[in-house]
């Protein structure tokens, strides 16, 4: 009850005044978390990670690494913050955050805005240690050497990360998703990875893509990812498409994400896992809004899941829900761990 009347409130605010309330609560402790949601079928590795449970925080919600401390009890089973660029960018103009609450989406066209790679990584030096939490690495809009942005925020920040996430696919930064390109994204990769053998403790690195790609462009992206030497892929960001909605809002620029992106991700995500085969893990993003959407991901191919939108419209107990329910499939299906269930029913989506 209390958490339903939290989120009727914060639904009364302009969507990004709530948003950064939101933040706010976690990091007073006010928000509740259920802490550690875990079993011996939830329990999972995914490229050297271990994981109490699959169920991931995406990129977007805490860019600056400002929550930390409340998100690492909120039950996920990994956290990914940022964007972080190399120096800090205000983002796009406000209004810039939308709710289209009869579609369950969102629609944001942020631009990065994010504090810096100095300021993230003087708060990722006291985060908690006992929880995965990666960083998403992105490009200043007015860089001259976008590629060689990303080596530089890894570089920086790396000593304090369990892994890093290369964002090529966000819509909202110009000509960004040009660099999904197959020789400017070996180019960009071979940049990360030198910096990533710099580290004292190398970690894995993920390549976001977005959901837009055709079936070459997808095919290039497997081929690149492939013949590199990063761990996985998380598929997918936001969608250009306004396919099927019914807000008045869709008409805004931006990326949308949530319910309307449920399908989308999960075609590409079932393609992608049929591209690269068994060896590369795949995170699912786009849609998971509930144990049988993440359970979805999961048998169209991926190793784990993140959300982000569905925490607008559920709440942090959203979280618990999905990995308990999650737990609850996976038993019924006589599967002993989450692992034996990726991509066992992959051709639905092919």
């Amino acid at each position: 009850m209390g958490e339903r009347l939290g989120l009727a409130l914060l639904h009364r605010f302009e969507p990004e005044t709530a948003h950064r309330l939101a933040l706010q609560a976690l990091k007073l402790g006010a928000a509740p978390c259920p802490g550690l949601v875990t079993s011996e079928r939830l329990r999972t590795t995914v490229a050297g990670l271990a994981l109490t449970n699959p169920v991931g925080l995406a990129a977007g919600f805490d860019k600056n690494a400002t929550a930390l401390s409340g998100l690492s009890r909120a039950g996920f089973g990994f956290i990914e913050v940022g964007a972080a660029t190399p120096r800090p960018q205000p983002g796009n103009p406000k209004p810039r955050l939308f709710r289209l609450s009869e579609d369950a989406g969102v629609i944001n066209r942020f631009g990065f805005n994010n504090d810096g790679m100095e300021a993230i990584a003087a708060r990722l030096a006291s985060r908690p240690r006992d929880a995965v939490i990666g960083l998403n690495l992105g490009a200043n809009k007015d860089s001259l050497d976008r590629a060689g942005d990303f080596a530089t925020v890894l570089a920086h920040c790396g000593a304090q990360l369990d892994f890093a996430t290369v964002n090529v696919s966000s819509p909202n930064t110009e000509r960004l998703r040009d660099l999904q390109g197959k020789d400017a994204l070996a180019a960009l990769l071979a940049g990360v990875m030198t910096a990533r053998g710099t580290l004292d403790r190398p970690i894995p690195v993920f390549l976001k893509i977005a959901p837009d790609l055709d079936a070459d462009g997808l095919r290039d992206v497997a081929e690149v990812a492939t013949a590199s030497a990063i761990a996985g892929i998380i598929a997918t960001n936001t969608t250009l498409s306004r396919d099927g909605l019914r807000s008045p809002l869709a008409h805004e620029a931006g990326g949308l994400s949530g319910q309307p992106l449920f399908d989308r991700s999960t075609r590409v995500l079932a393609r992608l896992s049929a591209l690269v085969g068994p060896g590369m893990p795949l995170i699912g993003v786009g849609g998971v809004g509930s144990a049988d959407q993440a359970y979805a991901k999961i048998r169209a191919g991926a190793s784990a899941v993140q959300l982000y939108s569905a925490l607008v419209y559920g709440g942090l107990s959203l979280v618990k829900d999905i990995a308990e329910g999650l737990d609850r499939l996976l038993m019924r299906d006589g599967f002993a761990n989450v692992s034996e269930a990726v991509g066992t029913d992959r051709a639905a989506w092919l």
